[in-house]
């Protein structure tokens, strides 16, 4: 069992940065791959960042790849989400999550999710 914590969202303007930050807890976290999501309104949730059990893989995908960078501390129990060049459409409610296996951008491949934080972004 892992139980995933959110924080660091918040309101900015386009253009600005913002880093989520991914507290878990419970047994074996360094052996989970990880990953952020995000559901915007009226939208389905869908997969933005992931990361291996070791923090040496990562992907991405297309509508933030450049601007967005994932990592993890196992030694801390964390994984964060670094926001760049942030736009209006990257607005949503994001939500961090684990799982077996790496590489995957399936709702249903993850077992655990947080309770998200929300990200706005201004024009």
């Amino acid at each position: 069992q892992v139980q995933l914590v959110e924080s660091g969202g918040g309101l900015v303007q386009a253009g600005a940065s913002l880093r989520l930050s991914c507290a878990a807890s419970g047994r074996a976290f360094s052996s989970y791959a990880m990953g952020w999501f995000r559901q915007a309104p009226g939208k389905e949730r869908v997969f933005v960042a992931g990361i291996s059990w070791d923090g040496k893989s990562t992907h991405y995908a297309i509508s933030v790849k450049g601007r967005f960078t994932i990592s993890r501390d196992n030694a801390k129990n964390t994984v964060d989400l670094q926001m760049n060049s942030l736009k209006p459409e990257d607005t949503a409610v994001y939500y961090c999550v684990a799982g077996p296996r790496y590489g995957v951008i399936l709702v249903r491949s993850y077992e655990y999710w947080g309770q998200g934080t929300q990200v706005t972004v201004s024009s």
